[in-house]
């Protein structure tokens, strides 16, 4: 069984932009490269996990996000860092949905595609939701990285957020990740 990395996109890896419609706008944390770089090396599949209601609220189309989705692989490919899929969940937040997050639906699927072992995979990104998916999938920890609105959930949120790693950036949540939980 392969483990893996489960990554939120906006606020993660790329600079927040209040619903992201344009690849030009894409702005990729460094630490991001590095990161990704590390633990993609070290064997972990990596994977994006992104709820986009603007899909669902009318100001961007699908084709959008796919594009902004296709810069930013293709940016990280200039690195050797292969993304396997990108999970999109394009409903508002009050609508229904298979996979918003903080459902573990795409988590589950991509273990069910990929051969993946959850309990030895990692759910990272800047929001409570993003932990609470990583929770709910049964992963081995959920990591808020301090980026996008990172800082803000750590000090609004303590209590959940301190069942998760925090760090300050992915390349940090990886030195984490290698460091303590990597097991060989």
């Amino acid at each position: 069984m392969q483990r893996a990395i489960f990554l939120d996109r906006d606020g993660t890896m790329i600079a927040e932009a209040n619903y992201l419609r344009d690849p030009d706008q894409v702005k990729i944390f460094p630490a991001t490269r590095v990161g990704l770089k590390k633990l993609g090396d070290a064997g972990f599949k990596l994977f994006i996990v992104s709820n986009q209601s603007g899909v669902g609220r009318g100001y961007f189309t699908m084709e959008d996000v796919e594009k902004v989705n296709e810069r930013l692989l293709g940016e990280l490919a200039h690195d050797g860092i292969r993304i396997e899929k990108i999970y999109v969940a394009p409903e508002k937040p009050e609508d229904p949905s298979r996979g918003r997050k903080p459902s573990p639906q795409f988590l589950f699927d991509a273990r069910d595609e990929f051969g993946l072992d959850l309990a030895q995979s990692f759910m990272i990104g800047d929001k409570l939701i993003d932990l609470e998916c990583g929770w709910n999938a049964g992963v081995k920890k959920s990591i808020l990285v301090r980026t996008g609105y990172g800082a803000k959930t750590e000090k609004e949120s303590p209590e959940p957020v301190s069942r998760a790693v925090v760090a300050n950036d992915l390349d940090q949540a990886a030195e984490r990740i290698l460091s303590n939980f990597f097991t060989g």
